[in-house]
């Protein structure tokens, strides 16, 4: 088994984009889509969030999202939302890798 590094691990940034990832990949399954009230279906529509999704650079803000996003996000439910971030955050223990905090701390502030 490999040792992993503190700077092999995953940071907050790296996470946000597989969520990126995540989304424009359900998004573009548009003819495969799922009943609208499925869980993978609302998170298919979150494509106009996915921009805002990604922390900004230092010393840039984060745009507000528009009202597309706004509304798209609006309809996916409690249950979906939690259970998608649920998964993301369980992926680094199913690969050996040791679970990301994204409160920072000086351990794990990007450089």
């Amino acid at each position: 088994m490999m040792a992993v590094t503190t700077a092999q691990l995953p940071q907050p940034r790296a996470l946000a984009a597989l969520l990126v990832l995540v989304l424009i990949t359900l998004g573009g399954a548009a003819e495969a889509q799922p009943p609208l009230g499925t869980c993978g279906a609302q998170l298919s529509q979150l494509a106009p969030c996915a921009r805002y999704s990604v922390p900004p650079l230092p010393g840039q803000a984060l745009p507000a999202p528009g009202p597309e996003c706004c509304s798209a996000l609006g309809s996916v439910s409690r249950d979906c939302a939690c259970g998608a971030i649920d998964i993301i955050n369980s992926l680094p223990a199913k690969c050996g890798l040791p679970r990301v905090s994204c409160r920072k701390t000086p351990s794990n502030t990007p450089r």
